[in-house]
């Protein structure tokens, strides 16, 4: 059964490239990014291993772990990251799961039969801290993933769970977001200061710090 937002996050034990992990345990109280992988020594997933690499530091100023997955062993593995780190200029420094049993790729719905009945499609799951998952998104296996955008989005995420607020098309840090609908006229004064009442139901506010 495919898994949906709020689900909690399958845990698995497996071997990865920095040693063996207990999924939630390694995710401890933070983030975390699960992306999947059609196969080791492909192209396109070598450039978005490459590029996670580079924004290794913009994940960890949020508190986000990432991980990798694809269902080559872990020698396939540990021999493609010298090419990833040659290639694309970068250290590949996180975990990458080996999954020749394709245990991972079953639990989190990455196989699909209609596309590949034996590699994942690029598949990614941003899960919180409460261990539920917070986003899918699932990509063809020729088309290269846009991390900016998962970062965009993670953002929002954050954002949106500490405050009573929405982000609206194409938001980015630091936009006017939106006053939830739950949240009355009078108690939106009282929490939020610049709102801007456009109708009813859409009530712009410069983003909460």
């Amino acid at each position: 059964m495919a898994l949906r937002l709020g689900d909690e996050a399958p845990n698995f034990t497996s071997d990865t490239t920095e040693g063996a992990i207990d999924f939630h345990n390694w995710l401890g109280g933070g983030w975390g990014v699960l992306f999947s992988h059609p196969a080791d020594y492909t192209p396109v997933c070598t450039t978005e291993l490459g590029a996670v690499a580079k924004l290794r530091a913009e994940f960890t100023k949020r508190n986000v772990k990432v991980i990798a997955v694809s269902v080559d062993p872990l020698d396939s593995h540990k021999g493609w990251i010298k090419d990833i780190n040659e290639t694309q200029n970068t250290t590949v420094d996180y975990p990458i799961i080996a999954d020749p049993d394709k245990n991972v790729a079953s639990l989190y719905d990455m196989i699909h039969p209609n596309a590949s009945d034996k590699a994942t499609v690029r598949s990614v799951f941003i899960i919180g801290p409460d261990k539920k998952i917070k986003l899918t998104i699932t990509y063809p296996a020729s088309t290269g993933r846009n991390f900016d955008e998962i970062l965009r989005v993670i953002d929002s995420l954050q954002l949106t769970a500490k405050y009573k607020v929405a982000t609206p098309v194409n938001w980015k840090s630091g936009d006017d977001c939106i006053i939830v609908p739950s949240i009355s006229d009078e108690d939106a004064a009282k929490m939020f200061t610049g709102i801007r009442k456009i109708k009813p139901y859409l009530r712009y506010v410069p983003q909460p710090k």
